[in-house]
């Protein structure tokens, strides 16, 4: 069974989770208010380079450290440490009050566009468009379909509703990183405080 623990925050934005199974062991630190520093240990060399990107255009800071049983593959932990950021945004935010909640960028990387929207309403759902630009295959030891799965994952735990579109592209490293990179921005736009809120962005008062 799962066991994850959220740490205390100490001021700020910021979240310590850590989450054990028998898949997985994962530490991930987090930091909304972030200069884009990150530190990221799974042993998976385009994933590393994927969460990098995420640190550097989210402008958050990261440190991720996942000991997965890669030698079955790397689903258990690509997926799980999408569970963790998802359960770190979520605590970092708080109540979301003051915050923009909405987000979107569109990216493009030489010949690949992709597009994310993300409205942090606590409501998860991901729509996913454009995967048969994907097909199959891997990037490194990546296998493509795992993008798919790790925005699921974060988009479950965070409570989030994400709607992400590869517009175009042919090679699968350039669509990936280009959705990356939307999703930082996206994510970064939401969680930005908004000076003209004051309190929860929803007519309910609560999100």
């Amino acid at each position: 069974m799962a066991k994850a623990t959220v740490g205390k925050k100490t001021g700020g934005r910021r979240a310590d989770v850590k989450r054990k199974t028998r898949e997985t062991d994962i530490r991930l630190t987090l930091d909304l208010d972030g200069s884009g520093q990150a530190d990221a240990g799974t042993g998976i060399g385009f994933f590393d380079h994927m969460l990098e990107a995420l640190a550097k255009h989210g402008a958050l800071d990261l440190k991720v450290a996942c000991a997965g049983d890669r030698h079955v593959d790397d689903h258990h932990s690509v997926e799980d440490v999408g569970i963790v950021l998802g359960l770190a945004v979520k605590d970092a935010l708080g109540d979301k009050a003051g915050i923009r909640r909405f987000g979107f960028a569109s990216v493009p990387l030489d010949e690949a566009l992709a597009q994310v929207t993300i409205d942090l309403s606590g409501r998860a759902h991901l729509s996913f468009r454009g995967r048969k630009r994907l097909e199959k295959g891997k990037v490194g030891t990546f296998d493509v379909e795992l993008l798919e799965d790790f925005l699921g994952a974060f988009a479950s735990s965070s409570l989030s509703t994400m709607h992400v579109e590869l517009r175009a592209g042919r090679n699968t490293h350039h669509l990936i990183e280009a959705t990356f990179k939307a999703f930082a921005r996206a994510l970064r736009q939401a969680v930005e405080r908004d000076p003209r809120v004051s309190g929860v962005p929803s007519t309910k008062g609560v999100l």
